[in-house]
């Protein structure tokens, strides 16, 4: 254990002024979190993680998650100091417009940011992920005489974070799963907005994460030797379980005025204030932003040490390469994210003599294909795995001493799942995971930072509609499609049938720059005769005329199930000599993307003659039905009924769709 010197703590109190200046600069921020957690901060990123600054992307470094995102000048001072992308003047455009440091930390935005955090426990569930992806790779190409991906996971959590419920999801499949690659620090300072945790918080934290089955420890936040020691113990005897280490801190610490307060939580110090801190940390009371040369010595040194790893880590690579050529392209193709090529060609072509078929009985057969052609693919579901189709016979669970297998069991956990497939997409995997559709609302936090994030994520949400009948209003959603399209950078995508389905999964798995939805049935429909219509390649465009000639004289539109609602009514119709054309309008999202030129042909601006269908809201669907189309629409709670019964009831069927199509002629 190395002795402390003046220079460490010279090191720790430039990482505080640091902190401290920029949101003053700022007139905004957090400035008591990075005060009282750069000791830990500071012997972490010294002492213990593997990381190249040079290279923030370096596969085998180790991953430092700051879930406690409202500490965020806490990881710039650190990025800057240890020579990261993040220069002085970045630090003091902290908070301002299109800056590298904005308020919580950004993936995308900052070199050696690793996931996008302040929605609290969201982080704490993305370093599930991101020890799950590395246990998995571990398992694929660690040899008896090499592991090139032996990183492991270290982050920070705030009293908030353990009182947000996804924590408790993530935590508790964390030690069920023996994720001992996982080290994360409780910053236990006892203060939140509202003041001391005592008003809201006296659970025995060490108490409820033993029984979750990870390992505790305790040190002083402000004692280097107590902080180094913990994080030796973790290492060096895991026991096999995650660790957490209770670290008892001083929020705003130096601050005369402020320390152990709330007010010091969210708002800047104040001039005054950082004068008497800066004393207090033996700087000059007038001297903003500064930084000792030998503090910057101290911290080039360190980085140096992170490039001599990754040299050396390169050069292991390269001669495991020569032993291993197999393994080693196979490390490589993970590494660049390719799949087998032409992948898309094995996806299944369903016929019409198959009957009627669920399109989340279409997903799984689809999956049966998948896994073998994309070895990235991981999938999962919240317990509902025999509903949700998620599983293949040939997938091995993931779990405790069997890392290798590419299914996780999430449990009745949605909102973790989101969470921890974050934290795998963020790690290289193609992460997919299933619920109802009507439990979308439980996750939904995690699905807005993927697609704030960018990454492919895949969510298979199966029982898409009134359509799952008998369980009733409790889990037929109705508003959950309009509340998925509302999020930006989500693909939803709602399929008509089968071969649309394997499509669906095509758009999902080509998509690299964000996630997707794919939304399925749980009854069965029939498989559309695409002889008689067009093929459903078509689908990738997100929207495509299924039906119509040159006398249509209304645009059925509409998506999923209902879509062949639409097609009945066109039959109708045609009986009465009135033409219809039918778009199947799957993905909104995909659709929007297509050239102006494209939609147009799709849904022609003169052609103001629309009915549009779907058994949810109404909500978006005025965009497209225009100021003189009809929307038939479920503005109401389902019920519990048969399917077909349930529809009836409801006002989705032919003879309906018909009467508001005569009705504009």
């Amino acid at each position: 254990m190395k002795a402390p010197t003046d220079l460490d703590q010279r090191c720790i109190n430039t990482i505080r002024t640091l902190a401290i200046d920029a949101i003053e600069k700022a007139r905004s921020g957090h400035p008591g979190m990075p005060m009282g957690t750069a000791p830990l901060a500071y012997v972490l990123w010294t002492r213990f993680m593997r990381h190249h600054p040079a290279n923030p992307g370096w596969i085998n470094r180790d991953r430092f998650v700051l879930s406690a995102g409202h500490g965020s000048m806490l990881l710039y001072a650190l990025l800057h100091l240890s020579g990261y992308d993040v220069s002085l003047d970045d630090i003091k455009d902290f908070r301002q417009l299109h800056s590298k440091t904005p308020g919580h930390p950004e993936y995308g935005d900052t070199p050696g940011v690793e996931t996008t955090t302040g929605p609290l426990g969201q982080g704490f569930g993305n370093g599930v992920g991101m020890a799950v992806a590395q246990k998995h790779l571990a398992s694929r190409f660690q040899t008896d005489d090499f592991n090139p991906v032996d990183y492991r996971i270290y982050g920070i959590v705030s009293d908030g974070d353990l009182m947000e419920g996804v924590q408790a999801e993530a935590a508790s499949l964390a030690g069920h799963l023996k994720l001992d690659n996982l080290i994360y620090f409780y910053d236990d300072n006892r203060i939140t907005i509202d003041g001391s945790t005592d008003l809201t918080f006296s659970e025995d934290v060490a108490g409820r994460f033993t029984s979750y089955g990870w390992k505790v420890l305790r040190a002083d936040g402000n004692d280097l030797a107590s902080i180094d020691s913990a994080i030796s113990a973790c290492l060096e005897d895991p026991e096999e379980k995650p660790c957490l280490i209770i670290t008892r801190t001083n929020i705003g610490y130096g601050s005369p005025n402020k320390q152990d307060t709330a007010g010091v939580h969210g708002s800047p110090l104040g001039p005054d204030e950082i004068r008497l801190t800066r004393k207090t940390y033996g700087f000059d009371p007038e001297d903003e932003f500064h930084i000792a040369d030998e503090v910057r010595r101290h911290f080039a040194a360190v980085a140096e040490q992170g490039a001599d790893r990754e040299k050396k880590w390169q050069q292991n690579l390269e001669a495991w390469g020569e032993r291993h050529p197999a393994l080693y392209r196979e490390f490589m193709d993970f590494a660049e994210g390719r799949f087998e090529p032409e992948w898309e060609k094995i996806l299944p072509i369903f016929s019409t003599d198959s009957g009627k078929m669920a399109t989340r009985q279409a997903s799984g057969k689809v999956l049966e294909r998948l896994i073998d052609a994309i070895p990235w693919l991981l999938g999962g579901s919240a317990d509902l795995t025999p509903s949700n189709n998620t599983h293949v016979k040939t997938m091995k669970d993931f779990s405790s001493g069997h890392y290798s297998g590419r299914y996780i069991r999430y449990g009745i956990r949605e909102h973790g799942m989101g969470a921890i497939m974050n934290g795998m997409a963020l790690s290289g995997l193609r992460p997919y995971g299933g619920t109802f559709l009507v439990f979308s609302d439980y996750m939904r936090p995690s699905i807005r930072l993927a697609a704030l994030m960018g990454i492919p994520v895949t969510y298979v949400f199966t029982h898409d509609s009134i359509g799952l009948g008998e369980d009733g209003p409790t889990h037929q959603p109705v508003e959950q499609l309009a509340a998925l399209r509302a999020i930006p950078g989500l693909r939803v995508v709602r399929p008509a049938d089968a071969n649309e389905t394997s499509r669906a999964w095509q758009l999902a798995m080509e998509h690299r720059e964000g996630p997707t939805a794919i939304v399925l049935t749980r009854q069965g429909l029939p498989v559309i005769d695409r002889k008689q219509y067009v093929p459903a390649d078509e689908v990738l465009r997100g929207g495509y005329v299924l039906a119509g000639d040159e006398k249509d004289q209304v645009i059925l539109i509409a998506t999923g199930s209902e879509v062949h609602l639409a097609l009945a009514a066109r039959e109708k119709m045609l009986e009465k000599h009135i033409h219809a054309r039918v778009v199947n309008l799957a993905s909104w999202e995909v659709f929007e993307s297509q050239p102006e030129s494209y939609r147009n042909t799709v849904l022609p601006p003169e052609m103001t003659r629309r009915v549009c269908i779907e058994a949810g809201v109404a909500l978006g669907w005025h965009k497209y039905a225009g100021t003189e189309g009809r929307i038939i629409s479920l503005e109401r709670f389902g019920l519990s009924a048969p399917a077909d019964e349930a529809f009836r009831e409801l006002g989705f069927t032919v003879e309906r769709v018909v009467e508001e199509a005569l009705s504009l002629i």
